[in-house]
């Protein structure tokens, strides 16, 4: 950029290299270069040689991530406590979250739990109803609701979901932030520790931390073994149950790591909702904002006052709050939360100075620009829209859906068998899943046509528990003349369960051409 023949005035110079024109052999009764690094700028290196300067011009923000200083090392955040009106509500509404969490894996609803992903008996549980991994129509159904409906409430609230209902916002600010404080001495203010939390103290906390991390551990794991034979795993020996027991090992070390070390830099680096915020945000979407129009130009509050500065007083109370250490008033950022602790702060300082609250406020980009906003826009129109028609379909599959799936194979080997003069066998198989939730009796029969014969196997085999999958070996046989010219006839075969719902199957037999 700069030679080393031309001054440098740049206020934003940073690193200045030395780059050696000739490093070879020296003139007689002169050193060689030893590439010390130590050559003036616009000088002469050991040799003699002129030397180049080059200079950067990129400057290093103060903090490359607002968890990260200049230098790339931890910014560990200690977010002071602003309790207003957001506060008290998220508070109450996530110590219910953190009840409802561990409250309902323990729930029945029709004899089962509310919510089960049952791994061991690859189902899922939902409000009574029984899900096999054979059901994809309607897990497709339902992803697609599930993701339509976060499209939809993003448009609608922005982010509310990270602010006040994310296990991790919820844990973090609600759980474990407040052991911080306790013993760092902030309790009920947080901030800056006011000691050290070592030696005791430090062993003090992270037992405390483990504890906690081990029970969340083992609630998480209820939801996908269930509370029952989760509590017969708690009382035996981890030797007859390995997997689970590193599971849960597994599942509390990386608490330990998140709410120990790791923190807001899940939100920050690993999730990626705040980065889906650029699609499914838009200029009337819900969000936390700074009113500029209000707030500009900043200033110290003092007693002689121009009638042209802004609200805004520079107290920097609104970053001192953000558990994620961003500056609200720098705009839409993908770090923010919307956890409204900036807001709680800034009203406070509002009521203080006699300005009206709200500087800080929920509201939408156009709304903070002085534009009309109006929820109601092409994209609530569709979403809604969406939502109703992927819902209509999952419930008329789910209605519609047979308690029992029941299909034909033809078993291995040839085709047709003669067991007599004049009479032919085949060989079949069923697959037979049972997905009631109630042990059922299933029958097997041939309605047409007549003369043909069905035999099971094994009859005991259609005595089937809930969720039960079998492959039911049968014979089918039948007078020779069925076949005919073609070789093959079709027959039909009825499937009754306990409660004689009905499912009949049509099956092509094979047997000697007429």
């Amino acid at each position: 950029m700069s030679s080393a023949d031309t001054p440098d005035k740049s206020p934003l110079t940073l690193v200045r290299l030395n780059a050696v024109a000739n490093d070879g052999a020296s003139p007689k009764g002169k050193p060689g270069c030893r590439k010390c690094g130590d050559c003036p700028g616009g000088g002469e290196d050991c040799n003699g040689k002129k030397v180049t300067t080059i200079t950067s011009m990129l400057p290093s923000p103060d903090h490359v991530l607002s968890t990260l200083e200049k230098d790339g090392s931890r910014r560990w955040l200690f977010p002071r406590l602003a309790k207003g009106r957001y506060w008290n509500r998220r508070r109450w509404f996530g110590y219910a979250l953190i009840a409802f969490f561990v409250i309902l894996p323990h729930l029945r609803y029709a004899g089962k739990p509310p919510l089960l992903l049952d791994i061991p008996a690859r189902q899922l549980i939902v409000m009574g109803n029984t899900f096999l991994p054979t059901d994809t129509v309607l897990l497709a159904f339902g992803m697609l609701g599930v993701f339509l409906t976060i499209m939809a409430a993003t448009t609608l609230t922005g982010r509310v979901w990270c602010g006040w209902a994310c296990p991790q916002t919820v844990y973090m600010e609600f759980l474990f932030r407040p052991i911080d404080r306790f013993f760092e001495g902030t309790w009920g203010h947080g901030g800056k520790p006011r000691r050290l939390v070592t030696g005791v103290l430090a062993v003090l906390r992270f037992a405390t931390y483990f504890v906690l991390a081990m029970a969340l551990a083992h609630t998480f794991l209820s939801y996908f073994v269930g509370t029952d034979r989760l509590a017969m795993w708690i009382r035996s020996t981890p030797i007859k149950h390995p997997l689970a027991f590193f599971v849960m090992t597994a599942t509390t070390v990386a608490m330990l790591f998140d709410f120990l070390f790791f923190r807001e830099q899940l939100c920050l680096i690993a999730c990626p909702y705040g980065r889906f915020q650029s699609v499914m945000l838009d200029r009337k979407s819900l969000i936390v904002g700074y009113d500029v129009v209000r707030g500009e130009p900043r200033g110290r509050l003092k007693k002689e006052t121009s009638d042209t500065k802004g609200d805004c007083v520079d107290c920097k109370l609104c970053v001192a709050v953000c558990p994620t250490g961003i500056d609200i008033r720098d705009g839409l950022q993908m770090e923010c939360i919307n956890c409204t602790q900036c807001i709680d702060a800034c009203d406070s300082v509002m009521d203080k100075i006699g300005k009206p609250r709200g500087l800080i406020r929920y509201s939408s980009q156009d709304g903070l620009t002085g534009k009309p906003s109006s929820k109601m826009r092409p994209r609530m129109l569709l979403y809604p829209t969406l939502i109703c028609v992927v819902a209509s379909a999952f419930f008329y599959v789910l209605l519609t859906k047979s308690t029992f799936d029941a299909s034909l194979l033809r078993g291995a080997g040839n085709p047709y068998t003669s067991i007599a003069i004049g009479r032919v066998q085949n060989s079949l198989k069923m697959r037979l899943v049972n997905r009631s939730g109630e042990p059922q009796q299933y029958t097997l029969g041939i309605t047409s046509p007549e003369g043909v014969s069905l035999e099971v196997m094994d009859p005991s085999q259609l005595q089937m528990q809930p969720g039960d999958s079998r492959l039911i070996p049968l014979s089918v046989a039948f007078p020779a003349s069925l076949t005919g010219q073609g070789g093959r006839f079709e027959a039909t075969v009825t499937v009754t369960d306990g409660v004689g719902r009905r499912k009949d199957l049509n099956i092509p037999l094979l047997g000697p051409r007429q």
